[in-house]
């Protein structure tokens, strides 16, 4: 088949997302039939239609908000040429003789400008797919995530504060996790952890690592030897291969942490100088990545009263096309500018910091410890 046989309208008609087009103006001039079916508009109440005035005498619509958002970006396509992935828009119901459609439902648009032969914007694509079921599904592994890790709370005397952050630009969460134990005498155990994967199944396998590797902290007498132990069980639990994880022991009697890692980015350590010691000793491959089982790699440094030690998840540090090392210097110049604030402080700080220009792309789990 030539490209001059190919029925493009046909196409149109048959793709699987509800897509419109309109003029640069703004007036529809098709709609296919995905569109009809999940607006339940009738193709004759839509083309010809200025879309602008489908809440223009409804200013107070809960969906009005929402509509002047797709007409600005539609109109910004129209200008620049260039197409825009817009934020997830939430509708109400409409028109309200759909009950069908529930409370609220969640919609992902995409506008992309498709230009004539002239090189000039001749007409814009609106795509819109509903991810509403996406939405509640992550609302539940959201929830999940939380019950399965703990609560936030000091480490004895000393402040702790720890956070958890999605990736903005996912549906589903990730297997980041932070875990605290406390450990005989003036000790505490701390650990983050990254599951490979997101979702339910990612979510479920942090919160079996999690909970396996706080009861070998507590019966451990280093962290070496319960990372030990967390790798016998990983490699029974399917999706936890390639887990990375850090656990430190912090003793305030000898001034020590002591620290093991399977694959995991290096703790950084502020000394009360405002100096940045990552602790980026005693590494080996995540979970299940070794070719067999043995003792797992150990290291130890000391620190003075008024230190930080802090300990994050990759998605704090890591930006696309970046090398890890410029990442990591990035945390180190936040941590130096911000030395003297307290955890809580200082994690708003390098979250605000750290994050990339479109916002966290990467789920982020992040402890910081008042030494």
């Amino acid at each position: 088949m030539t490209e001059s046989e190919i029925d493009y309208s046909a196409v149109f008609q048959t793709l699987p997302g509800a897509a419109a087009l309109l003029t640069p103006q703004l007036v529809f001039r098709d709609v296919n039939t995905k569109w009809m079916r999940l607006l339940g508009r009738r193709r004759e109440d839509v083309i010809g239609r200025y879309m602008p005035d489908d809440f223009a005498d409804m200013p107070n619509h809960p969906n009005a908000a929402a509509a002047r958002q797709i007409e600005a970006s539609l109109r910004l396509v129209a200008e620049t040429g260039k197409p825009e992935t817009m934020e997830l828009q939430r509708f109400e119901p409409w028109p309200c003789d759909r009950p069908h459609m529930g409370d609220g439902r969640f919609w992902s648009m995409t506008n992309v400008p498709v230009f004539g032969r002239d090189g000039e914007v001749a007409l814009l694509l609106h795509r819109v797919e509903e991810v509403t079921e996406l939405i509640r599904a992550r609302v539940v592994a959201l929830s999940l995530q939380e019950a399965m890790l703990p609560a936030p709370r000091p480490a004895g005397r000393r402040p702790v504060a720890v956070r958890y952050r999605p990736a903005i630009g996912t549906l589903e969460v990730g297997g980041d996790w932070y875990d605290l134990v406390d450990l005989p005498g003036d000790r505490l155990g701390v650990a983050v952890g990254d599951v490979v994967g997101h979702g339910l199944a990612a979510a479920s396998v942090m919160g079996q690592l999690r909970s396996a590797l706080s009861a070998a902290s507590r019966s451990a007498d280093s962290p070496a030897h319960a990372l030990e132990v967390l790798e016998l069980y990983a490699r029974s639990v399917v999706g936890a291969e390639n887990t990375t994880v850090t656990n430190a022991f912090v003793d305030w009697d000898t001034h020590t942490i002591t620290y093991s890692r399977a694959g995991h980015p290096p703790p950084a350590l502020l000394h009360r100088d405002g100096t940045v010691e990552f602790l980026d000793r005693a590494t080996d491959p995540p979970l299940g990545a070794r070719p067999e089982h043995g003792p797992w790699p150990q290291a130890a440094t000391s620190f003075t009263e008024g230190s930080s030690l802090v300990l994050y998840t990759d998605g704090l540090i890591e930006r696309r096309h970046e090398d890890i090392d410029t990442g990591l210097t990035r945390l180190a110049d936040s941590l130096i500018r911000h030395r003297g604030a307290d955890p809580e402080s200082l994690a708003d700080a390098l979250l605000t910091d750290l994050s990339a220009p479109q916002g966290i792309t990467d789920d982020t789990a992040l402890v910081i410890v008042s030494l």
